[in-house]
Parts: structure tokens; sequence; C-alpha cells
């Protein structure tokens, strides 16, 4: 009787012995990360030094579109002399060359940070080149005793061949995370994309495309051979207009846009708040180091609308414009000619064309 009992719960301590063991095999099973397999990429573009060749993406950032919409993606810039694939961050670097946040703060192609806050409830050009305009909308509030408005980027208008888009932060009077304040509209009419991860849009030529960076507020705009434009739709917080006396009103959030620029082939003649900072003998009067250097030039990239062309230096016309051979191979990064030798993927305001 004693034997059958010893033999009995040596068979139930060995049998829990083997369940423990298969347990902890399942936990460390679903514990070890899964590692995802890098894709490879390639340039469509005959034009690129990447054309069918085809790259693996790093370990680090293996995907172009990682479900994580924090996470880098894999990039291969197809229009820099550098075949390689880096990571990236997919949203605007508020504090990277072609970045505009804040009350408007830019940092402009020579990576000079400086401020221009334009006017209220008007629409002013950020780039205005032979083949491309950006306009811009400022929305804003002067408290008593202001000299000057606040003013924020609110809308961008952006103008390509024949054609118009525009990307807005529709007004929020409460702020809220779960709510998309994006609009879109191609040619006049609006464009709906599905408030999902990666959703995408593209015109029927192909020449533009939208690409949602997060489930709401964040995107990617791509104008093929032009410029690509990441952005974020923020409001003014509560605690922002405590630290600056914005003063902001309690039935107005003031959403706009924080945006940052990356130009594939400006022209030595390109304009504009920003644009000017891309030419090559550019001379800005925004000193490096200056806490607050504040520009001009209201008066001459005002603009009656966010899609009209009609500021005072406006070079733009629908045709795309007529570029001698010298003109349209010179490309300008920091208001030098591009150092075709620097790293790519950086953010920088401007890449090598080839």
């Amino acid at each position: 009787m004693k034997t059958a009992s010893i033999q009995s719960v040596l068979s139930i301590m060995l049998l829990c012995s083997a369940m423990m063991a298969m347990i902890g095999t399942q936990a460390a099973a679903k514990s070890k990360p899964v590692q995802v397999q890098p894709q490879r990429v390639t340039c469509n573009n005959r034009k690129s030094k990447c054309f069918m060749k085809y790259m693996k993406c790093p370990v680090e950032c293996p995907q172009v579109r990682p479900k994580d919409p924090y996470a880098k993606s894999c990039f291969l810039d197809c229009y820099s002399p550098k075949c390689e694939t880096v990571c990236r961050k997919r949203k605007p670097n508020c504090d990277g060359p072609g970045a505009a946040c804040y009350d408007p703060r830019f940092i402009g192609g020579d990576g000079i940070v400086f401020y221009f806050h334009g006017q209220r409830n008007e629409h002013f050009s950020l780039i205005s080149d032979s083949n491309l305009q950006i306009n811009a909308r400022f929305i804003g509030l002067r408290p008593a005793g202001r000299t000057r408005d606040y003013t924020w980027i609110q809308d961008l208008g952006i103008m390509f061949g024949s054609h118009t888009f525009t990307l807005e932060a529709t007004r929020a009077e409460k702020w809220s995370d779960q709510v998309d304040h994006l609009q879109f509209s191609f040619d006049g009419d609006l464009i709906t994309v599905p408030e999902i991860h990666s959703a995408e849009w593209s015109s029927a030529e192909n020449d533009i495309k939208l690409e949602r960076t997060s489930i709401r507020n964040s995107v990617l705009v791509t104008v093929s051979d032009l410029v690509e434009i990441s952005a974020n739709v923020v409001p003014v917080t509560e605690e922002e207009s405590l630290i600056h006396n914005y003063q902001i009103p309690y039935n107005d959030s003031f959403a706009h846009l924080e945006v940052q620029f990356r130009f594939f082939s400006l022209s030595s003649k390109v304009d504009g708040v920003l644009g000017r900072t891309y030419q090559p003998d550019f001379q800005n009067p925004a000193k490096p180091g200056v806490a607050m250097a504040v520009v001009g030039g209201d008066d001459k990239y005002k603009t009656s609308s966010l899609t009209s062309t009609d500021c005072k230096s406006c070079v733009f016309n629908n045709l795309g414009g007529i570029l001698d051979a010298d003109e349209e191979n010179l490309l300008m990064e920091k208001g030098k000619l591009v150092d075709c030798t620097s790293e790519v993927g950086s953010g920088n305001g401007l890449v090598c064309k080839k």
C-alpha cells in the first residue's frame, strides 16, 4: 500500500514538472520578440542610380511602413547618388532644415532659424518656383496691448503644373486626439482618406500621393520630383498659452500645422518666405544664435488666397517653367551648392538629384 502511494506521488510530481516545463517554454516563446525580415526596396525612376537595384532595409528599421506609427521606417532616397537604405522618422522634425512650426518658426535651407509672423487671416507664399508654389494661411490673435499678431500656419495650398492641392487643419473648439483634424482637396474636390495608419490616396496621374503616418492628424504628402511634406496637426496648449501669454480663448484650440519640407529640384530663382533661403547667394538677415530673429516681407509674399500665385515675388507658372541647362542642374542645400557626398535621409531640406 505504501509503495503504491509513493509511486502515485512520484507520478504526480513528474507530471507537474513536465507541465511547468511546458508552460515555461510557451512563456519564453511568447516573450521572445518576433524577428521581422527586412524588406527589399528599389527605385522606379530611370534617372536614379538606384533604378531597379534592390536594396535590403536595415535591421533597425526593417519595414517601409511599420505598423507602429512611432517607429522609424526604411527609406531609399531615389534622388541621391548614394544608393543605400537608411532609417528615418516619418513625422516632421521641427528642429531640422525645411521646418515651419510653432508661432511660425522656420529653419531655412541654410540651417538658420528665423521667425516670420505675417498677419492673421492672410495668405503668404512659402515657396515660389517656376514649377512649384506652396502658400500658407495664417491664423492668430492679438491680445490687448500687443503690437503684432500671434500667428500659426493653419493651411497649405500646393500648386504644381495645372493642379492644386490643399492640406488644412480644421478648427477645433476643444482639442481631442481621438478626432481627425485634417482636411484635403485636389483640384477643388474634397478627398477622403480612411483613418487607418498608412492609408493612402494618389491622383489619377500618380503625380501626388498622400499617406497617413498615424491613424489621425499626421500625413506625408509627396509631389513627384518636386517636394515631400510631412505634417502634423496640433493645438496650442494651455501651458504654451501661459508661457507665451497667447491668451488663447476657451472656445478655440487654434489647431495648426507643424510641417517639414524636403525639396528635390529647386531652381536658383526660388523665392518665398522659406524658398529664398535656398538661393545660392542668399544673405539671411536672421543671424545665427539670435534667440528671436524676426524677418519681414509681408508685402512681398502676401497672396490673395490659399491657391493664388499673385504675390509680388511669385515666379510660378502653371506650365512648369522652362529653365536653361545650368539653371535646371542648380540645386541648393543650406544656401550653397549641394555636397553630394553628404549623408542622406537625415531630414535635410534638400537632397541631390541626378
